[in-house]
């Protein structure tokens, strides 16, 4: 209930401060599992793409944002759950797993961790790790504008948001070449959706 009565606020308030476009909504898949990847610049990503994404999602978040333990109830009553940056985090695999096995939505940033200069970074394992184990369509997402907002040439710039096809891993989940490649190819993916719909 929590999840969607903020999700109607910030509806309203990110309809009124930044005029989004959604682009590509009717690729993703209206029910079963699946990974949403998307590239990350800003604290703005989590709420703007769980607002316009339309299905609940489930995000994996660093776990400093837990503590202390008031903010770590409130994004845990929004579907969040912790993960460890920078190591192998099993607890956290086994929670994204669990998700999917539902048939929900999962939200990765396959970056890891905020780009602090605008640009696309390499993706980590741990996204096409997850679509090996659980066979879940990943649908590449693409965040246009985000790292503007509050910026001192323009305070709220029109976003886009664009939802690509979904793509499946088809290797195995102990291949770590096929991984990896996998891995990059969805961040391509996300990087062809930034230069299509840029100047949209």
């Amino acid at each position: 209930m929590f999840y969607k009565i903020l999700k109607v606020i910030f509806r309203f308030t990110f309809n009124l401060l930044f005029s989004p476009k959604v682009i590509g909504a009717e690729n993703v898949p209206k029910e079963g599992a699946m990974i949403m990847a998307a590239n990350h610049m800003s604290n703005w990503d989590p709420p703007i793409l769980g607002t316009y994404l339309p299905r609940t999602v489930g995000y994996m978040a660093k776990e400093e944002l837990f503590k202390p333990a008031i903010a770590g109830a409130i994004i845990k009553s929004l579907n969040a759950f912790p993960v460890k940056r920078g190591a192998s985090d099993r607890g956290a695999i086994k929670m994204a797993l669990n998700i999917l096995k539902k048939g929900l939505c999962l939200g990765i940033f396959p970056e890891g961790t905020r780009s602090r200069d605008g640009k696309l970074h390499k993706a980590q394992a741990g996204v096409s790790l997850i679509a090996a184990m659980s066979k879940a369509p990943v649908v590449p997402t693409a965040l246009i504008g985000t790292n503007k907002i509050w910026s001192k040439e323009e305070k709220f710039p029109q976003l886009t948001i664009v939802f690509g096809e979904p793509i499946y891993y088809e290797g195995k989940s102990n291949d770590k070449a096929a991984l990896e490649e996998f891995s990059q190819e969805i961040m391509k993916k996300i990087e062809n959706l930034i230069k299509l719909h840029s100047k949209c």
